[in-house]
């Protein structure tokens, strides 16, 4: 019956009981699932991750300036990656990074919520906050 129309028998569902077959034009079939998953694709939102470097001892403009950044961040719709870098000596202020980072979940609790809390990771402490979905 395909043969006669000059078009292909194309199964559609094999694991169904009886299997789903149409009658089909099997290149213009392909063409048609290509353009479904390149829609699909695009519709897919891709994460950005904003980077947010503190210091064991960052001072409050500085910290007031940088939360600002994460604010804007998480607003628009980016996860936030914040850490302390701690160079040298300065990894016995790792109680300072700790509540430093807290600090700013704390802060910027209406805006995201933590994904990960503050650990110590080498030389830097990190911390992800992802942003609160928009209703």
């Amino acid at each position: 019956m395909a043969e006669e129309q000059g078009l292909d028998l194309v199964e559609i569902s094999p694991k169904a009981v009886p299997p789903v077959c149409k009658i089909i034009d099997y290149k213009k079939y392909l063409y048609e699932q290509k353009k479904r998953e390149k829609a699909m694709k695009a519709k897919a939102t891709k994460v950005t991750i904003k980077e947010i470097r503190f210091g064991p001892q960052t001072d409050e403009h500085d910290y007031e300036f940088k939360k600002k950044h994460a604010i804007k961040f998480l607003q628009d719709g980016a996860k936030l990656k914040a850490f302390v870098f701690f160079k040298g000596r300065s990894i016995i202020f790792k109680e300072q990074g700790q509540i430093l980072l807290l600090k700013l979940a704390q802060e910027l609790e209406e805006y995201g919520k933590v994904e990960q809390m503050p650990k110590l990771e080498g030389k830097r402490m990190i911390m992800f906050i992802a942003p609160k979905k928009v209703k």
